[in-house]
């Protein structure tokens, strides 16, 4: 296999992951699939990791992923 279909490859599972977060969520249900509500909330989160709080922002948001991930993987054993 060529190198640049690895990388495909690498990228697409990527990108299939992270629209998996957006389905465990529950924000695609929740928007009734409203792409720009996602978007535009995403945009939003980006504005705030931006901002002077930026690394307050990242440290919680961090903190409440690990706990949910921690939780679902309790939950799945």
């Amino acid at each position: 296999m060529r190198t640049w279909q690895i990388e495909r490859r690498k990228r697409t599972r990527y990108l299939i992951e992270l629209g998996g977060l957006v389905i465990k969520t529950g924000i695609v249900d929740l928007t009734a699939d409203g792409r720009a509500i996602i978007y535009g909330a995403m945009l939003w989160m980006a504005d705030m990791l931006k901002s002077d709080q930026g690394e307050q922002i990242r440290q919680i948001w961090s903190a409440s992923g690990r706990k949910a991930f921690t939780a679902e993987q309790r939950q799945n054993q």
